[in-house]
């Protein structure tokens, strides 16, 4: 567990994160975390400990949702597109917001670009 925190850290201080490498980063963080809550070789206490902050990273994973830029980052991504989301699976109605939000996003573009509206 150590280890995959120190990695985490010293990529996020270190490297200039973008977007769509932050939700996969929390997504790998969050399943370790899972993994060792739940192992009863560690005592009780670690357990709880673990879990404590796998509540944390999740208030800070909740906050992605407030804003459309995370979901328009990964739908949009080449690599990750819907199949990310189905791959971890999320729920449907999240992906299909997910892909609503970014539909209307480009069809927002693309009428800001016919009437040469560029503010929206």
């Amino acid at each position: 567990m150590h280890q995959i925190l120190k990695d985490a850290t010293l990529y996020f201080s270190c490297a200039t994160p973008n977007l769509a490498t932050v939700i996969p980063a929390m997504d790998l963080i969050d399943k370790k975390l899972t993994t060792y809550s739940l192992n009863p070789k560690y005592s009780p206490a670690i357990c709880a400990a673990v879990g404590l902050a796998k509540q944390t990273l999740n208030r800070y994973y909740q906050l992605t949702d407030s804003t459309e830029v995370y979901r328009i980052t990964m739908v949009l991504h080449p690599r990750h597109k819907l199949t990310y989301f189905k791959k971890a699976n999320w729920e449907e109605g999240w992906i299909d917001t997910a892909k609503m939000i970014a539909q209307d996003a480009f069809e927002c573009s693309c009428t800001a670009e016919e009437t040469g509206d560029h503010n929206g």
